[in-house]
């Protein structure tokens, strides 16, 4: 049920009404509504008890197993948000002086300074809001490197199959012709078809590593030499940096520029499209074209460096320094765990995804690469169990839904044929892999013996299997009263 439909004439929330109405005067005459708004008109325990409800029928992390790959649906402390939200921390407005915020500047240039070490670059700005935002940062650093030596001819951006869809769209958007590298049967970047890609107009290389896919480059020194050899550059895509920290820098890889995931690795709830952050590192070679603002220290004071400090900067990404409360909690979540625990992070993040994988390859699921060891997450394919059932990855996402399971990842990387990328994260216990694993036999039996309530799935859910070509094609967002925007 819409909350309009809960709506009665006259119908008021006082406690939440203005305490004075406002002067309309105020108001050119242009900007005035013609008509009042359509607003529901509810009391407060009508309002309270439609959201509560709505927010019952979600799966979260809170209530599920979330195991989406690549996308990191992690249990995050709540103590780095209580923190976050510290008073002096929420009314500290972005523009007040350096001098009143001292204490906030502080934490965020050790924030800096943390993820500097983690990821081996030698310096980092937090300004990018998003993990999109970070990568085309990422990209833009490295035109601005090739125009600022003359070297106009380097138009092409590589980028691996496996690769994150946003990678080519930053490329894209930052003037380059995506040059797609193919993956070997083993999961690797093919070294071959690399060398021949690369060239006089390769401007760099962007790639993920641990990679979608879910295994480690095992070339990728020799990846580095080949694309450094050509004049070109290395972007790290920090999406999958969960599997690898505190273990080992992509600096030490030799990667020249990386996003960071803030909202994935580092203590922030991911999903419902934000908020998020992207800060970004840089190489020492790409140290002058780092976005703006960073925190500066300077004797036992800070303040925010701008365009005098970075000359050849790419400039601003938006109006302040990034979304300064996920860059909080990421500082205390850096500051809670220290040095050992962001080893224990990828341990157990490994560990978790190695148990699961080999669990369900005893149950009688395909792994994609059965011959190598998966990092922080793993891929299944369903193409045999489709050609045998007619059950598809979708059918068996939409059932793990009934066992009170959230769906892991289906059809990526797209040359994975009928996909299930699967990320326990670090934060599962045993007893939940376990019992994830038990759902999934459950439905591969079902599969077998009764494919008709697999295809049809979910059947317990508040919605159930919808057209979701349609829904996409026919959105039907908007409430006209008793008739709703393209619906009758």
């Amino acid at each position: 049920m819409l909350i309009f439909e809960l709506s009665r004439p006259g119908r008021r929330n006082a406690a939440q009404a203005p305490m004075a109405a406002p002067d309309l005067n105020a108001i050119p005459e242009t900007c005035r509504r013609a008509s009042r708004p359509l607003l529901p008109e509810v009391s407060e325990l009508d309002a309270v008890r439609h959201y509560t409800g709505l927010s019952q029928k979600n799966f979260s992390i809170d209530t599920q197993l979330y195991p989406l790959g690549s996308c990191t649906m992690k249990y995050n402390p709540r103590a780095c948000n209580h923190l976050a939200m510290l008073p002096q921390f929420l009314a500290r407005h972005p523009d007040a002086p350096a001098d009143t915020g001292q204490g906030f500047l502080a934490c965020l240039f050790e924030l800096q300074e943390m993820l500097k070490d983690v990821t081996g670059m030698a310096g980092v700005s937090l300004a990018p809001m998003a993990g999109a935002q970070g990568e085309f940062a990422g990209v833009a650093m490295i035109r601005a490197y090739h125009v600022a030596r003359g070297d106009s001819a380097r138009t092409e951006m590589l980028v691996p199959d496996a690769a994150h869809g946003t990678n080519p769209a930053s490329a894209v958007m930052c003037g380059y012709t995506v040059k797609e590298i193919p993956t070997d049967r083993e999961g690797n970047v093919e070294l071959a078809a690399l060398q021949a890609a690369v060239g006089p107009r390769t401007a760099g290389l962007m790639l993920t590593n641990p990679s979608t896919l879910g295994v480690f480059e095992r070339t990728i020194l020799g990846i580095e030499k080949i694309v450094h050899g050509a004049g070109g550059l290395l972007y790290y895509d920090g999406a999958n940096l969960n599997g690898i920290l505190g273990k080992v820098k992509p600096g030490d890889m030799g990667f020249d520029v990386i996003h960071i995931n803030l909202h994935k690795t580092f203590s922030t709830p991911h999903g419902g499209g934000g908020p998020g952050a992207g800060p970004v590192g840089a190489a020492t070679r790409l140290l002058p074209y780092l976005p703006l603002p960073t925190v500066a220290r300077e004797d036992d004071n800070y303040r925010l460096a701008d365009d005098k400090d970075l000359p050849q900067s790419i400039g601003r990404l938006a109006g302040h320094l990034g979304n300064a409360g996920v860059l909080l909690r990421a500082y205390v979540y850096a500051r809670l765990l220290g040095r050992e625990g962001m080893q224990r992070i990828a341990e157990f993040a490994t560990l978790n995804a190695n148990y699961l994988m080999v669990e369900l390859g005893k149950a009688g699921f395909e792994i994609a690469f059965p011959t190598r060891r998966a990092s922080h997450e793993f891929c299944v394919t369903l193409k045999n169990l489709k050609e045998k059932t007619g059950v598809t990855a979708m059918d068996v996402a939409k059932r793990l839904l009934d066992k009170g399971f959230h769906a892991p990842t289906t059809y990526f990387p797209l040359l994975v044929a009928e996909c299930l990328l699967i990320e326990p994260t670090e934060t599962e216990s045993k007893q939940t892999l376990d019992a994830f694993v038990q759902a999934m036999k459950e439905i591969l039996d079902e599969a077998h013996h009764e494919p008709a309530l697999v295809k049809t799935a979910p059947h317990t859910t508040p919605v159930r299997r919808l057209d979701e070509v349609r829904a996409a094609r026919e959105l039907d967002l908007v409430w006209r009263g008793a008739r709703r925007a393209g619906g009758g």
